[in-house]
Formats: structure tokens, C-alpha cells, sequence
């Protein structure tokens, strides 16, 4: 899993692709604006920084932003994207599994956007957790995104690919085809039984796998390291309250924003 990954994320086309994008999610704009008054005294850690997107709309606002990639040719990007600028941000290859570069007790604020702990291993996954709870101070925020294992089932029911334009519908069958054949013997039945699951997904043509959650069971992973810990659709600001409610079906990925228990320390 994570050499193809690790790969991928190297690769030209790849960089380039995120070199290019600059908007934040419905989810973190809000996130931004919650914690704005408190971010200019904050030491942030920008972890999978990719190409810069989130560092142009952070960066300017904390006291100190360090932004990291395991991909070197994205921290390349980044340093080439962002020279001009006036206001010192610093990108270093950097591994979440492994934040042995940085103190305990650094950061105030860490993010983990575009669902990048999602192509690390479970027992990996399990380790980035432990990781930044260390390098984090007694209640720093943790923010990030996860793909949601509810809404995957949903979305590979061919029922549900069928619309009213036959071109989509076309397409949107092809690609439920490519999935089943990408990962052979799963099926929905088998599925069903999973708490979390890695699959070879559509993701930049089926180069990537991916970890899918249900967000009960993320819960239950976070709760070891973290506390007051909110769940928020990826394309709104409204955390979400019910756990029965439909969105945590239908939003193929999730925002969790928690922070590090104080009884920890």
C-alpha cells in the first residue's frame, strides 16, 4: 500500500495537479474562521501539505507554520510556489508516521487535509494518532479528513448510478465496473461486515488505495488520544449532532476536529 502511494504522490502529473489548487473546503473555511481569533498565537503543523492549498489561507494567519509532506517533489512545489511570499512558511519532507524531526508538546494547531491519513495502513493510521498527540500541547486541536465507509457502500449500489442523463449513467456504471474489478473478491455483502476497509478507489484512475471508515468506529479510534471531538460534513460548516442522520451516509468523506485529552499529560 504505501510504496504505490508514496509513488503516486511523487509522480509530475500528480504534483502538478495540486501545485494548482487554492480553495479550502466548505469544512475547514469554517474551521478558519472558528479558530481565527486564536490563531495568531498558535504554532501550526500542516501534515500531507501537498501542493500548498491550505498554507496560502494558514500560513499568514499563525504565529508559526511549518507545512510537511512525505512526497518531496510536493514539498519542492510548495517551496517553489510560495518563495515570493513575504510571510515565512517552511516545508520539509516529513513523514506522519514517524514526527520524530519535532518536539513534544510543538504545535497548537495540526491539520491533516484532503483525507492524507487515508493512505497510510491501519496499524500506521494507529501510529499517526500517537504521533501527534505527542507533538502536540495539552489541548491542541486536531483536524482532518477521512473517507466514510457508509457513504462507499451507498455509492456502489448500481442503483444508485443510474440517472437521467444516459452519458452520466454510462460513465458513472463504468466506473462501479473498474472498482469491482480493482477489488476482487470484495463484494457488498463482505462490505457489510467491516469496520474499515482498504479498497483501489477511483482516485487519480485507480493508482491509489484507500482506508475508509464508518465514523462510529473513527470515534472509537480517536477516543484513546483525543476529546471533544465533532464531525462535520466536507461540503458544510454544520458539525453534525445525529449519528443516525442521513449526510453521515450520503458524504463520501468526513471532517473530525478533536483535541488532545489534558488528562494525558
Amino acid at each position: 500500500m504505501g510504496d504505490r502511494n508514496e509513488s503516486t504522490y511523487n509522480a509530475a502529473d500528480i504534483v502538478n495537479y495540486y501545485a494548482q489548487l487554492n480553495r479550502l473546503q466548505p469544512a475547514e473555511a469554517g474551521i478558519l474562521e472558528r479558530l481565527r481569533h486564536q490563531l495568531p498565537t498558535m504554532k501550526m503543523l500542516d501534515i500531507g501539505v501537498g501542493g500548498g492549498r491550505t498554507a496560502q489561507h494558514f500560513a499568514p494567519l499563525v504565529e508559526h507554520y511549518i507545512g510537511i509532506d512525505y512526497s518531496s517533489e510536493m514539498v519542492i512545489a510548495c517551496q517553489k510556489r510560495f518563495r515570493q511570499l513575504s510571510h515565512p512558511m517552511r516545508f520539509e519532507v516529513g513523514d506522519a508516521r514517524d514526527l520524530s524531526q519535532f518536539k513534544n508538546n510543538s504545535f497548537d494547531f495540526i491539520l491533516f487535509s484532503f483525507n492524507g491519513i487515508d493512505y497510510a495502513s491501519h496499524q500506521d493510521r494507529l501510529k499517526i494518532f500517537q504521533e501527534i498527540e505527542r507533538v502536540g500541547k495539552e489541548g491542541c486541536y486536531f483536524f482532518f479528513s477521512s473517507h466514510n465507509l457508509q457513504a462507499l457502500e451507498r455509492n456502489l449500489m448500481w442503483q444508485n448510478q443510474i440517472g437521467p442523463n444516459p452519458l452520466k449513467t454510462y460513465e458513472n456504471l463504468v466506473m462501479l465496473g473498474l472498482f469491482w474489478l480493482f477489488n476482487r473478491p470484495m463484494n457488498q455483502k463482505s462490505m457489510a461486515t467491516k469496520d474499515h476497509l482498504i479498497v483501489r478507489d477511483e482516485s487519480h484512475n485507480f493508482r491509489l488505495d484507500t482506508y475508509y471508515i464508518r465514523a462510529a468506529q473513527q470515534l472509537k479510534q480517536l477516543s484513546t488520544n483525543f476529546s471533544h471531538v465533532e464531525i462535520y460534513p466536507w461540503q458544510s460548516t454544520k458539525k453534525i449532532t445525529n449519528m443516525a442522520a442521513a449526510i453521515i451516509s450520503n458524504d463520501l468523506w468526513l471532517y473530525y476536529l478533536c483535541r488532545i485529552k489534558l488528562s494525558d499529560r
